[in-house]
């Protein structure tokens, strides 16, 4: 049966059932693709480049000749891989290119010719990205976790899902803690493009009823940034604080960071150098030298927690969308009873209004 070309949304859909098949160079794909895609390149990055090139230069026919010189020494090969790709039980493959032109329809005629059922993306990856930003756009109703750095966010987060709520993990998604210590034991940051990929797979996957708990966070985690649409919601969203001592958190850091290599900890002090103070980080790394690991993280503790409080203190209406509340540990599962217990008496007080 001759590919069809389907629309992004059932697209989409099928790809819970089916492999995802990107045609593109493998530096497109690199720099981006639909998450779960398997990268499949009719062309390399050099071939693309010189087809492209023979494309603006020569006209369609001589650039699909040169095309076709790369594309036939490899056509058993691709099906050959596609053949691994698919489940045993049917041949059904997604295939697209950038934007749903030649590239897909060749790569979709050879699985096509060989038996597999295919379907190709009308618009390609970008009608992928269109939908990318316009999921993202979308006005949503948030709650924002608040609360000092070492409180134990992300494990409270975790634990409001365990409560089937839903949540997302921004951090996670950008592979960076926002901290200078963010990046240790993370794998390398996705691109911009990339990051808004997953989070709106995620915002599409977490669109059921109630609302969205997300970590409050700076615009920039790492090298990312949170999308401006997404960000300004965020701002404007219940901020649910959760204060928790200076000496648990500080307790709650070391543990988690202490045990890292002390190069690496003094290089992450140095990266903050400029906002930290001059004396304030030569303080620091001495305390580091000396293997005082507590109060190292004591004076980095301290400079996260001025400039979270700035940050929250940025918000229009801070009044009105905060809500505090205390806890003398960072113990995530009863600080999770805490922060639902809050977030229920306000609901319970919107309702009666």
């Amino acid at each position: 049966m001759p590919a069809q070309k389907i629309a992004i949304d059932r697209f989409l859909e099928l790809s819970a059932r089916f492999p995802i098949l990107d045609v593109r160079s493998p530096g497109e794909f690199q720099r981006a693709h639909i998450p779960g895609a398997y990268t499949f390149p009719l062309f390399t990055d050099e071939e693309r480049a010189v087809v492209g090139t023979a494309y603006k230069q020569q006209g369609r026919e001589i650039a699909v000749k040169i095309g076709l010189d790369y594309f036939g020494v490899k056509m058993r090969s691709m099906v050959e891989r596609a053949d691994t790709l698919v489940s045993p039980s049917g041949k059904t493959v997604l295939v697209h290119c950038w934007r749903g032109g030649m590239r897909s329809a060749g790569v979709a005629w050879l699985l096509d010719l060989y038996g597999f059922q295919v379907y190709t993306l009308a618009g390609g990856y970008k009608a992928f990205r269109h939908e990318v930003l316009k999921e993202i756009d979308k006005p949503r109703t948030l709650n924002i976790l608040g609360g000092f750095t070492g409180s134990g966010k992300t494990s409270i987060l975790n634990q409001v899902e365990m409560h089937q709520h839903n949540t997302i993990d921004l951090e996670q998604i950008a592979k960076h803690k926002g901290s200078a210590f963010g990046a240790m034991r993370e794998i390398p940051q996705p691109s911009q493009e990339m990051f808004e990929n997953l989070l709106a797979v995620e915002l599409k996957k977490k669109s059921g009823a109630g609302p969205l708990w997300l970590e409050d966070e700076s615009q920039r985690i790492g090298d990312i940034n949170v999308p401006m649409a997404l960000w300004t919601q965020m701002r404007n969203s219940p901020v649910y604080f959760i204060d928790i001592p200076f000496e648990q958190r500080l307790r709650n850091i070391v543990s988690e960071y202490g045990s890292l290599p002390p190069q690496e900890l003094s290089e992450a002090i140095l990266r903050i150098k400029k906002r930290l103070g001059g004396l304030e980080t030569k303080t620091a790394i001495q305390y580091l030298s000396e293997g005082n690991i507590k109060d190292c993280f004591g004076i980095l503790l301290k400079y996260y927690d001025k400039h979270y409080l700035k940050g929250l203190n940025n918000r229009e209406n801070l009044k009105t969308l905060l809500h505090q509340f205390t806890s003398e540990t960072t113990n995530s599962e009863e600080n999770t009873s805490k922060l639902l217990a809050a977030a229920n008496s306000k609901q319970a007080l919107i309702n009666q209004s």
